[in-house]
């Protein structure tokens, strides 16, 4: 991306070295309007993957499944159930009322539903709902000998080796005999363990009376046993008023504590990218953005052909290549997440009467906003440090290297100001002639001891001349090199250590004048 800048020492002439000065600015600037322009291209492609659709779709739905009470129970929400008979009641009332809108709110049905469900008349039901549980198999923790004629059975906290896979209940239908994994969708961080796919699963009916004697035959017959260590519900949803998905897992973990700790996931996404004419235009940018990574990688390429092994030593290169490598990963990310959605998304929807596993898709779209917002953050990182800080302080080195020094206003301040102070306190005489020769350093510094002066400021001023001295010798220099240098970290660092020596240098001398100006009044 844009490079440090570059110069050459020595014995060129001074109109080519002036010409070649511009040279290197104007593609220095080149190149960070280049920068400015992917900058742009990539925070347009961040913040286009979002709406505030998005947010408001995600406050309705989580206020009806995780805030809505059970009837008579104004405190029994999903984020109060702590107990199994919580949880059903939960099942039976909100969960219920809420995934089943069959009619208005006068009772007459104004439109064909088609056998699906509109929560809150505008947001299909996708399939049908699914709820899955894991357990732990008994004698998966050992009891003390002591206590074993009080309890005889232990079940330990979940692990893919504790596991029961064995029937259980009435063992028959799927809710009681355990079933693999036919998705492939990733395994599930909960607070108490990461659970893996498959399990004891059942799915609802189109029928809102016919699930709810399902959940009260399964409470009845007591499908939530002390093995069992997490539940989940899983269903989907699309509103086609602002074509987005909204993809819900709610999820109840058992600890081998007792007692049940209740979490969420609410992700609303855009699964049908490309219907209007803005996701056209983020579809010129996702292609502007593949032709950057592009001629960045070539550049980059280039660069270790030609410094090799020393490409490697500097931070910056690295934070480069860190930048390529996230900008390839959301591209594959992106790329991948497209190609499913187009191969999955027309068999989930067919599938009215089973449930549509979006929460793959849903996934994978998240790992790709964390990725793009993870490379927005290096590139800015980069674009404030590399194109900023280092091509700036190259410049001041080259005016150093090719015998001009640059114009600071700050060292002519300082020096005139320095020049004052020694003629106020009489340790130098005013300048009448501007050929006369100053004193040497070692005659000002016997002749401030002498006026009474403090031996620290004296030392300091001898270690600042001597610093002034090295910086110049090293820099102010027509020695001839053919080579082309980058600025090292080594070199940045002197620099600024010595620009900021020079603005306490002035506020030490700004105080003194204060101090000379106030005495001058008094008398």
């Amino acid at each position: 991306m844009a490079e440090a800048s570059r110069w050459h020492r020595g014995g060129a002439s001074k109109h080519k070295l002036h010409y070649r000065k511009e040279v290197e600015i104007t593609t220095t600037l080149q190149e960070l309007l280049l920068y400015f322009i992917f900058l742009i291209n990539l925070c347009i492609l961040t913040f286009g993957m979002v709406n505030p659709h998005m947010y408001y779709l995600n406050k309705v739905m989580s206020s009806l499944f995780l805030d809505t009470s059970v009837p008579g129970e104004e405190r029994t929400n999903f984020k109060s159930i702590r107990s199994i008979t919580d949880f059903w009641k939960f099942m039976e009332g909100p969960l219920l009322e809420g995934l089943y809108w069959d009619s208005w709110y006068n009772n007459q049905q104004l439109y064909n539903l088609k056998n699906s469900s509109r929560i809150y008349y505008e947001n299909i039901l996708l399939g049908v709902p699914r709820v899955r549980q894991l357990k732990v198999r008994n004698n998966t923790c050992k009891v003390y000998s002591s206590f074993q004629s009080l309890m005889s059975e232990c079940y330990g906290k979940y692990t893919s080796a504790n596991e029961d896979l064995s029937n259980f209940g009435l063992q028959i239908n799927t809710e009681w005999r355990y079933s693999t994994s036919n998705t492939n969708s990733p395994w599930h961080w909960g607070f108490l363990g990461v659970y893996r796919n498959g399990g004891y699963i059942f799915t609802l009916s189109k029928s809102k009376s016919e699930t709810k004697n399902k959940f009260i035959d399964l409470r009845l017959n007591s499908w939530i046993t002390r093995g069992t260590r997490v539940i989940f519900i899983d269903f989907s949803l699309y509103n086609a008023n602002v074509n987005l998905f909204c993809i819900i897992r709610l999820v109840a973990e058992f600890p081998a504590t007792g007692g049940i700790l209740t979490s969420w996931q609410f992700y609303s996404v855009k699964l049908l990218r490309y219907v209007s004419y803005y996701d056209y235009f983020i579809a010129s940018c996702e292609i502007t953005f593949c032709i950057f990574l592009f001629v960045f990688t070539t550049q980059e390429v280039k660069k270790i052909k030609e410094f090799k092994s020393a490409y490697f030593k500097s931070i910056w290169n690295w934070l480069e290549l860190l930048l390529l490598l996230l900008c390839f990963v959301a591209v594959s990310f992106n790329t991948y997440c497209n190609v499913q959605i187009f191969l999955l998304l027309g068999e989930l929807l067919e599938s009215t009467e089973q449930y549509s596993d979006f929460y793959f898709l849903a996934c994978w779209h998240i790992y790709y906003n964390n990725i793009i917002a993870i490379t927005i953050f290096f590139a800015w990182i980069k674009n404030m440090f590399l194109a900023i800080i280092n091509d700036t302080y190259s410049e001041v080195k080259a005016d150093y290297s090719i015998g001009r020094r640059p114009d600071f206003e700050l060292g002519k301040m300082i020096k005139q100001s320095y020049k004052n102070v020694l003629e106020k306190f009489r340790l130098k005489k005013a300048r009448k002639d501007e050929d006369k020769k100053t004193k040497g350093s070692g005659d000002l510094a016997e002749q401030a001891r002498r006026e009474g002066f403090d031996e620290n400021e004296i030392q300091k001023a001898e270690q600042m001349k001597k610093w002034k001295e090295r910086l110049e010798k090293k820099y102010y220099s027509t020695e001839i090199q053919d080579d082309y240098q980058p600025v090292t970290q080594e070199e940045f660092r002197e620099l600024f250590l010595y620009a900021v020596e020079l603005e306490k240098e002035l506020h030490y001398i700004n105080l003194k004048l204060n101090e000379v100006m106030r005495k001058v009044s008094a008398l």
